[in-house]
C-alpha cells in the first residue's frame, strides 16, 4: 500500500486528534490512546490506528526497555496536519523517537496516567475534561528578573477541568506533580514548597505574577507513583511533615497541597477520598476537598 493510500487512512477525525494528544502529550501507550480517544473499543484497534499513522509518516514509535511494548510519539508531518485542521494551538514541542525513549519517558506517562483518570471520571460524570485538558512542563516566572536572574517554576502540568452542575459550570484549574521516587524526599518537599514563592507578589506591592493565567490560585496535586505501597505511603508521611514545618507555606495558607497514590487514583478516580492534604493529613478527602461521607 503506497504511503499516499496510508495517509488517506490515516486522516480521519479521529487520526487527526490522536495526532493532536501524541503532540501535546510526547508519548502515549497504545493503552493510553485507547482510553483518551477510543474508549469503547479493544486495545487492538488503537494499535491499528497508530500503525496507520505510522505507515503514513505521521507518527513513530520506540519500544520501552522494560516491556518491549509501543511507545508512540508525532512527527513533524503529523503535528503540521493536526495544527493545519485546527487541533492544535501553537508550535508544539517536538521530542521525536530519541526524547520518546529519554529519560523522562516513564515520568510523562505517569503523567499522563494520571492526567487520564480525570479524562475517565469527567466521561463517566458528564463534565468536560478533553484529550487535550492538561498541559506539560509548565513555566512560570518567580521573579520578574531577565537572563539568568530570571527564576521559575517548572509544574509537571497543569490542567483546566469544567464541572457541570445542573445549569452552572465550575472551573477547576490544578498544578499536576508526578513524584515517582527518584528525587530524595527532602527535596521533593523543597520542590513541592516553592509553589509558596509563585503565590507570593514578586517584589514590593505588586500584582502576583500567576494572576496573569489564572483567576484563583490552583491547588498542587502530587501523585506519587513508582514504588511499592508501603514505600510511598512512608514517603507521603514524610513529605507531609517536612512540608507542615516549612515557614514558605505558612507565609502563604492559600496555597493547598495533597498527595495521592497514582494506583488508588487509577482503581478508585480522583472523586474518591483518596487524597491527604498536608495541612489536615489525617483526613481523607477528594480533589476537590470534599472529605468521606
Amino acid at each position: 500500500m503506497s504511503r499516499s493510500v496510508n495517509l488517506e487512512l490515516a486522516a480521519t477525525e479521529t487520526g487527526i486528534e490522536i495526532l493532536a494528544s501524541l503532540a501535546q502529550h510526547r508519548v502515549l501507550s497504545a493503552a493510553q490512546v485507547r482510553a483518551i480517544h477510543l474508549p469503547g473499543s479493544g486495545e487492538r484497534w488503537a494499535q491499528r490506528m497508530l500503525v496507520r499513522l505510522g505507515d503514513a509518516g505521521l507518527a513513530g514509535y520506540i519500544r520501552s526497555p522494560r516491556s518491549h511494548r509501543r511507545l508512540w510519539h508525532v512527527t513533524e508531518k503529523g503535528a503540521r496536519l493536526a495544527r493545519e485542521a485546527g487541533q492544535l494551538d501553537g508550535e508544539p514541542r517536538l521530542i521525536g523517537p530519541e526524547g520518546a525513549a529519554g529519560p523522562l519517558q516513564a515520568h510523562t506517562l505517569a503523567v499522563n496516567d494520571a492526567a487520564i483518570c480525570f479524562l475517565e471520571a469527567a466521561r463517566e460524570r458528564g463534565d468536560e475534561f478533553g484529550p487535550l485538558a492538561w498541559r506539560h512542563e509548565v513555566s512560570h516566572p518567580l521573579s520578574r528578573g531577565r537572563g539568568r536572574r530570571r527564576r521559575v517554576l517548572v509544574a509537571d502540568a497543569v490542567f483546566t477541568y469544567l464541572r457541570l452542575d445542573g445549569d452552572g459550570v465550575g472551573i477547576e484549574q490544578r498544578f499536576l506533580e508526578v513524584d515517582r521516587a527518584t528525587l530524595s524526599v527532602d527535596r521533593l518537599a523543597a520542590e513541592l514548597a516553592r509553589y509558596a514563592e509563585l503565590y507570593r507578589p514578586a517584589g514590593g506591592d505588586r500584582e502576583p505574577l500567576w494572576r496573569s493565567r489564572y483567576p484563583v490560585f490552583p491547588p498542587i496535586h502530587c501523585v506519587l507513583a513508582g514504588s511499592r505501597r508501603t514505600v510511598l505511603e512512608r514517603r507521603r508521611s514524610t513529605a507531609t511533615a517536612l512540608l507542615r514545618s516549612d515557614p514558605r507555606l505558612a507565609r502563604a495558607p492559600e496555597v493547598t497541597i495533597s498527595f495521592c497514590l497514582l494506583e488508588d487514583l487509577q482503581a478508585r478516580g480522583p472523586f474518591a477520598p483518596i487524597f491527604r492534604d498536608v495541612r489536615d493529613p489525617g483526613q481523607p478527602i477528594d480533589w476537590l476537598g470534599v472529605g468521606a461521607t
